[in-house]
């Protein structure tokens, strides 16, 4: 019997931010282990969805098949309750959590307090809760979730040849990541245009459409910082240029505020590059206590003090480069997680054809 499974994603699953790219080694992995996937697109107004995108919503939910399991992508879920609740007891719905959409880094209160009745709603209606980060687990805590129907699926990481670096004088940073609220963008080019020493290049590679407000503040402080000589803004970049940018590249920088998990990080590490970042998600896991340097989200100035060592202390830049090539091999791979994924799906199958069946998902508490 051939394994189907549906996952509902609003705009285009090509994008190249984390979620997106998190999605599409999911669907692309089962597909390689024999799964029939079949991915539904939905408009990309969502998670503030047009009447239009919901009447499309609706249609496409009700042209499923019952019993088919859907993967229904966070930033659709919480938009729809009534959709998901309206087919919660016909389809085997599993919710696919990358940030809870009242947890959005810079949202108006009154959002999030909407956002979060809506996604209590949608999250309760469905079979099992997939998140893709341990630190999206207490951001679902006051959504008072049965234990048994949330899983951990972290992303994985593909292999990436070592970096060899700029060779030379200016340091070559690299940040990638969506210029959005929650990226730090502007927290990481001021802490930058602190230092006393301009030896120093940062490539920004990630989207410039997504937050234009973000774009423009960017753009304002590297112009009052007069750093355009420093400062690249490259905007979304396909995979061949965004290699030649890591193999470059000395250090990878990311002043993000809030991570549920942190694949750029892991990106980097799979390349063997060092890293200044923040204590958020999983990245005080990923770079340990060797591969990087990792500061308070928020605090300029323990970003500039960072900055500053690395660049002037060739000991530690040489420790550092050396402890990200260590930690390479424990990084963890898309084959474990989409083995990790089959495992849960089949979980929700069996579960629905036989109430005495034991669960071979491992959930974790999401009160830890």
């Amino acid at each position: 019997m051939t394994n189907r499974a549906v996952l509902v994603v609003p705009g285009d699953l090509d994008s190249r931010t984390g979620g997106y790219i998190y999605d599409r080694h999911i669907v692309d992995g089962l597909r390689g282990a024999g799964w029939a996937v079949d991915v539904k697109t939905l408009d990309d107004s969502f998670p503030w969805p047009t009447t239009g995108a919901v009447s499309h919503a609706a249609a496409v939910f009700e042209d499923l098949a019952a019993g088919t399991i859907t993967l229904v992508d966070s930033l659709a879920l919480g938009a729809i309750p009534e959709i998901i609740e309206r087919h919660g007891s016909r389809l085997l719905l599993v919710a696919l959590v990358h940030l809870p959409l009242s947890a959005d880094v810079g949202i108006e209160p009154e959002m999030a307090a909407r956002f979060a009745d809506a996604e209590r709603r949608a999250l309760r209606a469905v079979s099992l809760v997939i998140v893709t980060g341990r630190a999206t687990l207490p951001l679902l805590a006051h959504y008072d979730l049965p234990r048994s129907r949330v899983v951990v699926i972290e992303p994985g990481t593909n292999p990436a040849p070592l970096a060899r670096g700029s060779g030379g004088s200016p340091f070559q940073l690299l940040c990638v990541a969506t210029l959005n609220q929650g990226k730090g963008h502007e927290l990481l080019i001021t802490a930058l245009a602190a230092l006393p020493s301009r030896n120093w290049q940062l490539t920004c590679a990630g989207g410039l459409t997504r937050h234009p407000p973000t774009v423009e503040r960017v753009r304002a402080i590297i112009e009052k910082c007069r750093l355009n000589d420093h400062v690249v803004l490259t905007g979304d970049l396909d995979a061949d240029t965004l290699e030649t940018c890591y193999d470059r590249s000395d250090l990878f920088v990311l002043a993000t505020l809030r991570e549920t998990y942190g694949m750029a990080v892991a990106e980097a590490l799979a390349h063997g590059l060092p890293v200044v970042s923040t204590i958020t998600g999983a990245i005080p896991d990923l770079v340990g206590s060797e591969a990087g340097l990792l500061v308070p989200p928020g605090s300029i100035s323990a970003l500039t003090d960072a900055l500053a060592r690395f660049i002037n202390d060739a000991d530690l830049r040489a420790r550092l480069a050396a402890g990200a090539r260590r930690v390479r091999p424990s990084l963890p791979a898309w084959n474990v997680m989409v083995d990790k994924m089959a495992a849960a799906l089949k979980s929700v199958e069996a579960h629905f054809q036989n109430d005495d069946v034991v669960d071979d998902v491992d959930p974790p508490d999401i009160y830890e």
